[in-house]
């Protein structure tokens, strides 16, 4: 069984248990239809770094209170602020079945969920590459939602990022992002290197960590 799978069946709910052939067999059927719906597009810029007070973040136009981020983002000059979305197809795909087949939707959201996570793992690992010549270290992504981290701060950042001109990514009245299968994140640079976990602290069993975000 392959790390995506893996995730997918994580966010089914089976943790520890063990999976029947029928549901391996519709996870592999959905990712194989998800790879021709799904689009991955992503939008980032960098910005500088301030912290006016403690527990408070200043990015950009971005004005942040939470002390969990503050202590992921500990010893960071500049963050990254990204958007990223597996595009409308798989909205579409989800709909399809949505009034006959509620199996195959509930797998097809921990497939999507799962697609979306390894899509921007590859990213960061591209991404930490590059900065790491400009002498910079990433930290693990923070998203608005986690922690003390407001969801509020969603429509800022997509403005910051002009996503929805540039890769379709935007906000419903009810404040979620549409398409849903997309994220905004944050993601502190730093000159010095610390052993987090590129998907953040609830992949890391290090409970005593100083950057841990709760």
């Amino acid at each position: 069984m392959d790390a995506r799978t893996k995730e997918a069946i994580r966010y089914l709910g089976y943790g520890r248990h063990a999976v029947d052939e029928h549901t391996l067999a519709l996870v592999e059927s959905c990712f194989e239809e998800l790879s021709h719906a799904a689009c991955g597009r992503i939008v980032y810029r960098i910005f500088d770094l301030e912290f006016p007070e403690n527990g408070q973040i200043q990015l950009g136009s971005l004005d942040i209170k939470s002390r969990n981020l503050t202590r992921n983002l500990i010893g960071c000059e500049k963050a990254v602020l990204l958007g990223a979305t597996l595009g409308p197809k798989v909205d579409l795909l989800l709909r399809k079945y949505s009034l006959g087949d509620m199996a195959r939707v509930v797998t097809l959201q921990a497939c999507a969920a799962a697609m979306l996570e390894e899509y921007l793992d590859e990213w960061q690992d591209n991404l930490g590459r590059e900065m790491q010549k400009e002498g910079y270290y990433l930290r693990p992504r923070f998203s608005p939602g986690y922690g003390d981290f407001s969801i509020d701060h969603q429509d800022m950042i997509l403005r910051m990022l002009d996503s929805a001109k540039k890769i379709g990514l935007s906000l419903t009245d009810g404040n979620m992002l549409t398409p849903s299968k997309s994220v905004t994140a944050l993601i502190g640079l730093s000159r010095e290197k610390v052993p987090c976990h590129t998907k953040g602290c609830e992949a890391c069993q290090k409970t005593d960590c100083a950057y841990r975000r709760a």
